[in-house]
């Protein structure tokens, strides 16, 4: 299975014809109409960009082959924009990776103890967090993903090493807390 990297997401439409205003997720902004195929997260619908350009920062505008009007760029407000992981250009730095070739590295602490396994990496609003199942089973545990408490990131390894937060790893209390 093509394993996809969310690299946009469509915004609002942008006038009346069809255009739509994009958020990119690339270091290139404007990189995002280049890669092919974009597919929205579950690869069955493809979009062809006809058009883009920089509105501002890291907001495009673009033209999709088959949206001619506001109501179907509305359609499509929220939806995230993917491409598949070969199609993205290799990191130069072993500190750089796509938070995608993060999911599935095993998590150990510092002393080679295994802890589990990165089954994703989200944002809530505030920072991101690598979710962690712990072992065999299906608990989950979210940890900040920042230098302090992921001090090294080893994809020849295939691993992350995580020191946790003090009660990070408790297991919960039978009353919730």
């Amino acid at each position: 299975m093509t394993r996809l990297v969310q690299i946009g997401v469509f915004g609002a439409p942008h006038g009346v014809r069809g255009e739509l205003r994009v958020k990119s997720f690339t270091a290139d902004p404007q990189a995002l109409a280049g890669y092919r195929p974009l597919t929205d997260e579950a690869g069955a619908r493809r979009f062809d960009v006809a058009a883009a350009r920089l509105l501002k920062d890291d907001m495009l505008v673009v033209r999709l082959k088959d949206v001619g009007d506001r109501d179907a760029a509305a359609a499509l407000t929220g939806v995230g924009l993917f491409a598949p992981r070969d199609a993205l250009p290799a990191t130069d730095d072993e500190d750089e990776f796509y938070y995608a070739d993060l999911v599935g590295l095993r998590a150990e602490t510092a002393d080679g103890v295994r802890l589990g396994e990165v089954i994703a990496v989200t944002n809530f609003g505030a920072d991101d967090l690598l979710e962690i199942r712990l072992g065999r089973s299906r608990r989950t545990v979210y940890l900040p993903f920042t230098k302090a408490v992921v001090p090294l990131v080893d994809m020849a390894g295939g691993r992350v090493v995580v020191d946790p937060p003090e009660g990070a790893l408790d297991e919960p209390k039978p009353d919730g807390r």
